[in-house]
């Protein structure tokens, strides 16, 4: 695991250090906020951070329901990850890549 350091300020003494799960954790509470959308797993097995100059890159493997317009999901995904990393660490998002590995379909009840 990393730790990464973020200084938000060059006038406050002392730095605010968050560990890689942290910003993971906060990435699948992001996902979560999103109706229609979850991960892979539970472990945040879909999740896959790089920390570059610019900001953090993010990429999602998510499941979505078989009835959701994937465009329009992918993109609300990509606000909530953006908004909540940057409200809650002050880092900057600077790329959320969303990829679509399986569909939810609604269970059927089985002929008898």
């Amino acid at each position: 695991m990393a730790n990464f350091r973020h200084n938000p300020t060059s006038t406050q003494k002392g730095k605010i250090t968050y560990n890689s799960s942290i910003v993971s954790g906060i990435v699948a509470l992001a996902i979560g906020e999103v109706e229609g959308v979850s991960l892979l797993s539970s472990k945040n097995k879909g999740i896959k951070l790089s920390f570059e100059k610019q900001g953090i890159v993010a990429d999602i493997s998510v499941k979505v329901d078989s009835t959701a317009k994937v465009s329009a999901l992918a993109f609300k995904i990509q606000q909530s990850i953006k908004h909540n990393v940057e409200s809650m660490t002050s880092y900057k998002v600077s790329k959320v890549d969303v990829h679509v590995t399986d569909v939810n379909f609604p269970e059927t009840p089985s002929a008898v």
